[in-house]
């Protein structure tokens, strides 16, 4: 199971959570507890688009 992330991740990140998240269950329905989830990552990546590209500190 996904936990919360206590920082901030990019939205290239939470793709690929998605990704391997749907991915993982391939082939079959997801269950209600599994919308949900995907729901949160979802809208997980919808506010980390919004906030638009992280700067990186050299």
């Amino acid at each position: 199971m996904l936990s919360t992330p206590s920082r901030q991740r990019s939205p290239e990140e939470i793709n690929r959570a998605i990704r391997h998240f749907l991915s993982a269950r391939s082939g079959r329905a997801l269950t209600g507890a599994e919308r949900r989830m995907y729901q949160r990552l979802r809208a997980e990546w919808a506010a980390a688009s919004r906030r638009g590209p992280r700067c990186a500190v050299a």
